[in-house]
C-alpha cells in the first residue's frame, strides 16, 4: 500500500470497491467466490489495502520492546524484517510469524532490501546507534515513513540531516523518545508549560555520567558474512577488526559506535522533555559549561537547565527521588516544582499545587515505558500526514543540546552556542565536533 494513495488502485478505485464491482459483473474466474472477512476489514482487523506494510531494520533487545506494541496494532502487518546477525533475524521471524500464525514474513541480511520492496510503507529501526541516521536518511529518500529508535543521530550535522532529509521528502519520522506520550510526563510538561509553577527557573534532566572509550577489543577471526555480516555491521563507522562482543553489545560507551559520550542515552529522553517543558522546541541554549557533576546550559530566555550525572542508572541520584524511577526530570518554577520518573508517579511542591494531581489521567502505568502510544501516535499520522509528537525537529534541537552539552565536557570548557546555525561561537575546535568521519560507502 502507498499510503498517499491509500487503497485506490492506478485506476483511482478502491481494492475493495474493485472487488465489489468485479463481483457484481460476474468476473468470478479472476477471483475466489468467498472473499474472506478477514480481507474485506470485518473482524476488528484492516483490510490489506488499509494497512500498513512494516519492514524491521535492526532486531536487537530494544526492537524486541518496541516491536510488540506495533505486531498489536490492527492495521500494521510486519512483511520483512532484517538483521546481520542471523540468529536475531531468524528470532524476528519467529516472532512476527508466531504472531500471525502464519510462515509469511521475509527475513534479510541487508536493510536495502527492505528499502526496495514496494509493499513497505514504512520502517522500524532499531539497529545500534552507529546506523539510526544513515539508515533513516537512507529509508526517507527510498518513500518509506521512518521511526527511529533514539538516539538518532551520532553527531549534530547528521541530526540536521536526517530532520532536513525528512522535511525535503515529506516522510513522517517519528524519535523513540516514547516518554513524551506517556501520561506522568505529559502531566509533568502541562505543569511547567501552563504557568502553574510560576516563571519557570531551572531545568533538571538526568543523564549518565560521560565516558567514552577509545580502546579496541582483540581481534577475533571474522565469521561467515551468512553468520554476522560484519562490514555491514560497521556500516558507516569507521572499521576495525571483528569481535564477538561487539555484535552482542558491547559496542555502548565506544566513541566509534555510541553518540555524544553516552549523554544521549538518557538525554534524548529527559533533556527533550526540558524542552518541551520550556517551549523550547524551536531552539536550544546558547550557552553550556560543564563541571564534574553536571553540565549547566542556559536558554535565551534566562531558563537554565541542568544535565544532572548519574553514576549508575539505577545507583546514586543525589538530589533526586529514587522511587519515582528511571529517567527523573524535575522542573522548578518561582511558585513551585514538579518532579517525575519512569515508575509513573509525580511529585510536586508546595503542598498546595498536589491538588493538580487530580488531573492526571487515570491508567497512568506503574513502567512509564510503555511505547504503544507513542507508535500509534506514528502510524496515526502516516495516515494523516500530520506531524507526530516526536517528529524531525523536535529530534534535532533536543539532539543538538545534548551533542554541544557532550562537547562542553569533552573539551572541559565553556561554550558559546548559536542556536540558529547550531554551532558553536568562535570555536573552531568544538566546532570540529559537529561532525565525525564516515567510511566513504556509506556518506549521506
Amino acid at each position: 500500500m502507498t499510503i498517499e494513495r491509500k487503497a485506490r488502485t492506478e485506476t483511482g478505485a478502491s481494492r475493495r470497491g474493485f472487488l465489489t464491482t468485479a463481483a457484481a459483473w460476474g468476473v468470478a474466474a479472476s477471483f475466489p467466490t468467498i472473499v474472506p472477512a478477514r480481507a474485506l476489514g470485518r473482524g476488528g482487523v484492516a483490510a490489506p489495502s488499509e494497512r500498513i506494510g512494516l519492514g524491521v531494520i535492526g532486531y536487537g533487545p530494544r526492537c524486541t520492546y518496541d516491536l510488540g506494541p506495533m505486531l498489536a496494532q490492527r492495521d500494521v502487518q510486519a512483511l520483512v524484517v532484517c538483521d546481520v546477525q542471523a540468529k536475531r533475524r531468524n528470532a524476528a521471524k519467529e516472532r512476527v510469524d508466531k504472531h500471525y500464525g502464519s510462515q509469511d514474513c521475509a527475513s534479510v541480511r541487508d536493510f536495502r532490501e527492505v528499502l526496495d520492496r514496494k509493499d513497505v510503507d514504512a520502517v522500524l529501526i532499531a539497529t545500534g546507534d552507529r546506523w539510526h541516521a544513515h539508515a533513516s536518511i537512507l529509508a526517507a529518500r527510498a518513500g518509506k515513513d521512518v521511526y527511529s529508535e533514539k538516539p538518532c543521530g551520532l553527531t549534530i550535522d547528521l541530526c540536521r540531516k536526517l530532520a532536513d532529509t525528512i522535511q525535503e521528502t515529506g516522510r513522517v519520522f517519528q524519535a523513540g523518545t516514547q516518554r513524551r506520550s506517556v501520561p506522568n510526563f505529559q502531566f509533568a510538561v502541562d505543569l511547567a508549560r501552563s504557568g502553574k509553577l510560576g516563571k519557570l527557573k531551572t531545568l533538571y534532566a538526568s543523564v549518565y555520567t560521560p565516558s567514552i572509550d577509545t580502546q579496541w577489543l582483540p581481534t577475533e577471526p571474522t565469521p561467515k558474512k551468512d553468520e554476522v555480516d560484519w562490514d555491514l555491521w560497521l556500516g558507516p563507522a569507521p572499521w576495525r577488526p571483528y569481535n564477538h562482543a561487539y555484535v552482542e553489545g558491547r559496542w555502548r560507551g565506544q566513541y566509534d559506535f555510541d553518540s555524544g559520550a553516552r549523554l544521549l542515552d538518557w538525554g534524548a529522553h529527559t533533556v527533550d522533555l526540558c524542552q518541551w517543558a520550556n517551549d523550547a522546541d524551536g531552539t536550544t541554549p546558547i550557552s553550556f559549561e560543564p563541571s564534574e557533576t553536571r553540565i549547566t546550559a542556559r536558554y535565551a530566555n534566562g531558563v537554565e537547565l541542568v544535565l544532572d550525572f548519574l553514576k549508575t542508572p539505577f545507583g546514586e541520584r543525589t538530589g533526586w527521588i529514587t522511587p519515582l524511577g528511571t529517567c527523573p526530570v524535575r522542573f522548578v518554577g518561582e511558585d513551585g516544582w514538579v518532579e517525575t520518573g519512569d515508575n509513573g508517579g509525580v511529585e510536586i511542591r508546595p503542598d498546595g499545587l498536589k491538588a493538580k494531581l487530580n488531573d492526571l489521567p487515570a491508567g497512568t502505568p506503574d513502567s512509564g515505558l510503555d511505547v504503544g502510544a507513542h507508535a500509534r501516535n506514528w502510524l496515526d499520522c502516516i495516515k494523516s500526514r500530520e506531524k507526530p509528537a516526536a517528529n524531525a525537529e523536535v529530534m534535532r534541537r533536543s539532539h543538538v543540546a545534548c551533542h554541544a552539552a557532550a562537547a562542553s565536557w569533552i573539551l572541559g570548557r565553556k561554550l558559546e552556542f548559536d542556536p540558529v546555525k547550531e554551532a558553536f561561537v568562535n570555536d573552531d575546535e568544538a566546532d570540529g565536533l559537529r561532525t565525525r568521519p564516515f567510511r566513504e560507502a556509506w556518506k549521506v
